[in-house]
């Protein structure tokens, strides 16, 4: 979706009202795509003081993998961004408010490619309490719990013969 701001460079008091819903099917996380129902785009551009703003609310279903215990799992998430709209910057090191522009176009899909990769942890976790899986016998220990026998740092082996005695 090109949205276009020559209108509102040239101070115009339009608005343009953004609703609708991008789809993102080929956006990658990790080895996976999830982003399955697309990504819902709500907000507004508008011009104040000859000042182009941008707001966006973003949300979307990500299905994915935990990073500890293999589930899939389906999580909801939401952001807000806020940022000016300009066609061009002189000094680039405060770039991060603002969203540079060519041709007075922005190509709404692949900036919110960007934003949503930003966005993601590192860590895709199914939930924050996940247990994770048994290093010796594979159990899901969010599910089951395992007989197996913790492994003990060597410098602690003489204290845990005291607690035996």
């Amino acid at each position: 979706m090109l949205i276009d701001f020559t209108n509102l460079f040239n101070s115009d008091n339009e608005i343009i009202n953004i609703d609708t819903v991008i789809n993102l099917d080929d956006f990658e996380y990790s080895t996976y795509k999830p982003l399955k129902n697309g990504v819902k785009v709500k907000g507004r551009a508008y011009s104040k003081a000859d000042v182009v703003y941008l707001e966006l609310n973003i949300s979307f279903d990500f299905f994915g993998i935990c990073d500890r215990c293999a589930d899939e799992f389906k999580k909801n998430y939401s952001f807000d961004i806020e940022k000016l709209v300009v066609s061009h910057l002189e000094n680039e090191e405060d770039d991060e408010n603002y969203i540079i522009v060519e041709n007075n176009e922005l190509n709404l899909d692949d900036y919110l490619y960007q934003e949503i990769q930003l966005f993601l942890p590192h860590k895709m976790l199914c939930n924050d309490d996940c247990k994770g899986l048994c290093t010796k016998c594979g159990a899901n220990l969010n599910y089951e719990k395992c007989d197996c026998k913790q492994d003990v740092d060597p410098r602690m082996e003489a204290l845990l013969q005291l607690l035996d005695d």
